[in-house]
This record gives structure tokens, sequence and C-alpha cells, in this order.
């Protein structure tokens, strides 16, 4: 299924590019490459394009939802950092830090 995916995106871009080829500088890539609007080669790359769309259509009202356990994509993620209290970086990267705290207590 991730293959397919990936299969449609690129087709989908493929598209894109194309079509924003023919609205900024009226060329069709598609066509140059394989002939001509008409060539058999050009239709079924239309084709492919299309069909890519319409999988593509799909995966737009997917879920939001775990993917793949195995890759832990996940989407949507949620890190609740705007409104809650921030960790304290320096004693992530530096834990000696609370020695030279205790040790400052102590002396009071």
């Amino acid at each position: 299924m991730r293959t397919l995916k990936r299969i449609a995106l690129a087709l989908v871009i493929i598209g894109a590019i194309n079509w924003g080829l023919i609205g900024l500088f009226q060329f069709d890539l598609v066509a140059a490459i394989f002939g001509g609007q008409a060539a058999g080669l050009s239709r079924f790359v239309y084709t492919l394009v299309g069909l890519a769309g319409l999988v593509s259509i799909a995966y737009f009202f997917d879920q939001d939802v775990v993917e793949d356990q195995e890759d832990s994509v996940y989407r949507n993620t949620d890190f609740a950092t705007e409104f809650a209290e921030e960790p304290d970086v320096d004693r992530l990267y530096n834990p000696s830090l609370e020695v030279y705290e205790n040790e400052d207590e102590e002396e009071f």
C-alpha cells in the first residue's frame, strides 16, 4: 500500500508540473517527450496521471492514524508545549548541573 501511495504521488507531481508548464508557458512537456497529445504514449501517461489523481482522492480522506507500527509514522502529533510547562533543556544535555545545585543548597 505504501508503494502505491508513492507511485500515485509521483504521477500526480508529474501531472502538476505538466499543468504548471501549460499554464505558464503553453508548453506540454508530456506531449513534447512522447510525440504530441494524440500519440499513444502521451495518452497512456495522461491516463496514468488521471488514475493517480483518482487514487489520491482516497488518501485525501484517510483518517489520521498510525500507518506502520514498524516505521513509527505518526500524523498530527500534538506535543502540547504551547501552553504547557517547558522542559529544562540544560538538564537534558548536562545532568551534572544538578550536582552544583545540590551543593549550593547544602551550604545555606
